[in-house]
């Protein structure tokens, strides 16, 4: 095996900035907000840090998932389904038969991020991008936490 390591870089954190999104989802599916975190970090003035987001919900969940081909979250979404169905006997069940199977598929992609920013931009790969995972069927009114700490540029 063979690794390098980049030269390290060293900022001193200046600043904590934070801002709430909401998103309004379409229901089930997927929805891109890194476009809006993009416009966070540059109304924050940030420059070398790291960049941290929470979705307020239990039946959502964020993930950084392929931003190129729609097949990809198409395909997710199906693996989601198939790991939490609907007809899985859940006990729980007052608010609808998909409120269960949202919870599962939320635990299991997780409710927060963080992702590098170096000299103001995301350290995201080429064809990555930052989704609000919605679980449930229906639409839903999310808020999602943003959070810059480090320097300002």
């Amino acid at each position: 095996m063979r690794a390098e390591l980049s030269a390290v870089r060293i900022a001193l954190p200046e600043i904590i900035a934070a801002a709430t999104l909401v998103v309004e989802t379409r229901g089930r599916g997927f929805t891109e907000i890194t476009r809006e975190t993009v416009r966070f970090l540059s109304e924050a003035k940030a420059k070398d840090g790291v960049l941290y987001i929470f979705t307020r919900h239990t039946s959502a969940s964020l993930v950084i998932q392929e931003n190129a081909d729609p097949d990809v979250r198409a395909d997710l979404a199906t693996a989601l389904a198939r790991l939490a169905p609907e007809d899985a006997g859940w006990v729980h069940d007052v608010e609808g038969p998909d409120d269960m199977p949202a919870h599962v598929k939320a635990m299991l992609t997780g409710i927060s991020l963080h992702v590098p920013v170096t000299a103001g931009a995301l350290g995201l790969g080429t064809w990555q991008g930052i989704y609000v995972a919605e679980h449930r069927a229906r639409p839903h009114r999310r808020e999602v936490v943003l959070q810059f700490i480090g320097s300002r540029g």
